[in-house]
Parts: C-alpha cells; sequence; structure tokens
C-alpha cells in the first residue's frame, strides 16, 4: 500500500518503478516563475529549485518557490531544493540550510561538492528524523506541500523513506573517496557536475563536451554508483495498513538503488548519457535528437532508463524568444548555446 506522500512525489514513484522522469532546472526566482515552469506540461516529473548557482534565495525563496509547485495538486512535480552550501559545510553550516528546505516541504535535497563519506554521512544524519538522523521537527507548513490532508503524523511517519537524499561529485577527493561516499546508508544518489569536476582535475569546462579523461572518471561513477546500487538493493517488508500517530519510520522499500546523475549541456549530449546508463540526465536542451541519429530501439530504451532534466527556465525562455523573433524578422534561428545553463 504506497503512503500518501508517494502518491504526491512522482520523482520517487518513477525511481521505485524505474520508469521515465522528466525534470526541469529552477533558476530564475519567484512563486509565478515556479508555478508556471512547473505546470508547463503534464510530462513534468520532477525540477530542481537552484539556491547554489540560481537567482532563488533559501529563505524565504525555496519555501514560495516549493508552496508555489506543491499548490498545483497531487500530479505537481517533486521539487527538489540544491542548496547553497558545499559538501565541506556538512558538518557546519549546511544543516540549518537542509533543514530550510526540507521543512520548507521540499520532496528531496541536493548538497554540491560532497567530497568525503562523513560529509554525506553528516547530509543524510540532517535529512532524516531520529532514529535514522538528527533532523528536528517543528515547521507548521512542512506537511502543507505534500498534500491536501496530510497531517503532520502522517509526514513524520513516512518522510524518512519518501524524502530523497542527493549528492554532488564534482571534486577530485569526491572521486578518490567515492566507494566510501556511495557506502552512506540512506544516501539515495549522486549528481555528477562536469564542470566543477572538469576543473578539479586540471582540465578545461566542457564545451560542451567533457575531456576525453573527465568522460573516464565520469564513467567510473557512474559504475560504481550502479555496483552500489544493486547490493543495496533488497525487499523490505510491505508497509502497515496504518501508521500509529507516534510512529517515525515506516517499512516502505526505498533502497530501490543508488542512482546516478549528470549534468549536460544539450540534447544530444543528454541522450547519449541516458543510453550509456545514467539515471537522471539535467540538460537544458531538447532531451534526444531527430529519430534518425539513432536506432528506434535505442531511443526506446534511453527514455525507458533515464530520469531526465529537459529544460531549464532561463533556457527555455531565451530559446523561445529566440526562436520567435526569428520567425517573425525571416531571418535564420540562431543556434542554441551549447554552455551553462
Amino acid at each position: 500500500m504506497a503512503s500518501t506522500l508517494t502518491l504526491t512525489h512522482p520523482l520517487l514513484a518513477a525511481l521505485r518503478a524505474s520508469k521515465p522522469a522528466f525534470g526541469a532546472w529552477l533558476t530564475l526566482p519567484g512563486f509565478l516563475a515556479a508555478r508556471t515552469a512547473a505546470g508547463a506540461s503534464p510530462h513534468l516529473s520532477w525540477v530542481v529549485i537552484d539556491c547554489e548557482h540560481g537567482a532563488t534565495p533559501l529563505q524565504p525563496g525555496a519555501a514560495e518557490a516549493v508552496h508555489a509547485i506543491a499548490g498545483l495538486g497531487p500530479a505537481a512535480p517533486s521539487a527538489i531544493v540544491r542548496i547553497p552550501a558545499t559538501g565541506a559545510c556538512a558538518d557546519g553550516s549546511a544543516g540549518w540550510q537542509i533543514k530550510y528546505a526540507l521543512d520548507a516541504g521540499a520532496k528531496g535535497v541536493l548538497v554540491p561538492m560532497v567530497s568525503t563519506r562523513e560529509q554525506a554521512a553528516a547530509v543524510v544524519a540532517a535529512a532524516r528524523f531520529p532514529p535514522e538522523g538528527v533532523r528536528g521537527f517543528g515547521s507548521p507548513f512542512t506537511q502543507q506541500a505534500w498534500g491536501a490532508g496530510v497531517s503532520a503524523d502522517a509526514y513524520l511517519a513516512h518522510a524518512n523513506r519518501a524524502v530523497l537524499v542527493l549528492v554532488q561529485i564534482e571534486t577530485r577527493a569526491g572521486v578518490e573517496n567515492l566507494d566510501d561516499i556511495l557506502a552512506v546508508d540512506g544516501l539515495d544518489g549522486v549528481f555528477i557536475g562536469p564542470y566543477d569536476l572538469s576543473l578539479s582535475f586540471g582540465f578545461p569546462a566542457p564545451a560542451p563536451d567533457p575531456h576525453p579523461e573527465v568522460d573516464k572518471i565520469i564513467e567510473r561513477i557512474r559504475v560504481a554508483a550502479h555496483a552500489k546500487g544493486k547490493k543495496w538493493c533488497a525487499p523490505a517488508p510491505p508497509p502497515p495498513s496504518h501508521c500509529p500517530s507516534d510512529a517515525h519510520t515506516d517499512h516502505e522499500p526505498r533502497r530501490f538503488r543508488v542512482r546516478s546523475a549528470v549534468f549536460c549541456t544539450s540534447g544530444t549530449q543528454a541522450a547519449a548519457r541516458a543510453k550509456q546508463g545514467f539515471d537522471m540526465v539535467r540538460s537544458p536542451r531538447r532531451i534526444l535528437p531527430p529519430p534518425s541519429s539513432m536506432r528506434r530501439a535505442a531511443v526506446a530504451d534511453a527514455r525507458a532508463r533515464a530520469q531526465i532534466n529537459v529544460t531549464s527556465d532561463s533556457s527555455a525562455i531565451k530559446e523561445t524568444i529566440a526562436h520567435h523573433l526569428a520567425r517573425a524578422a525571416g531571418v535564420a534561428e540562431p543556434v542554441p548555446e551549447e554552455f551553462g545553463y
């Protein structure tokens, strides 16, 4: 029996079912901007509210964006908040930022530049209620973002299994300590930042593709994450038909496997990453090239296995305006940028 929290968490439901989940990256602030982007398509399963490099402040901006998205109803995409603090702050200043993001009702948290097992463990602990972690509870707004009628007791009963915890591997130390990071219980996935990863190893930023040596590192991370995920994949007892009001944990299966995600800069690049086996692929351009560029079977396989970030709000705005103005002016459409967001 699925929990109410799962029913309002399309990304988690897709990961459990190994179904495709398309997402978007929000870099612009504002209630209406978040709601407009999140409601743009019925095919949108998740969005990242970027408080690191985007223009949305963590407080109160992330909370306003989360509730703007949740206000779309049960089918609203899962809101994931990327906090501004890096992994180096995980055992210090990052804890309160994770608390702010999850108190706002975010369905998950993404923490940049995690480089050690200790940092990853601190991130997980900050996102889990006792006895699995050290997260405190007290916000009157949290459960409101998880659906109408969700009580504080219900949220506490299911949150440790419903909230997704993702960390970014984008430093030399993070790669060197990869196996130890992946061994942290409660970590749901790793997200590869190819720009900082490239710079960390002394290579130029991708333009648009990473250096071949960086590509080897990216593949190593993907293989390691999937290997650890298979190890963690174990059946769990079915959830109870009801949860006691004082329950703080549940028995829902969450260890589907450790997910691997990567940042891309074009649809062609994203399609290649999906075919390669990444679970979440973030691309600010179109996701798949024309069908003639790859066999239909490969396209179907990529869509069946990938959770894909199709666009960012800023990219979509720029490309759409440029497209229509070019048509109005009767000139050739500009070539999409292949760098950054």
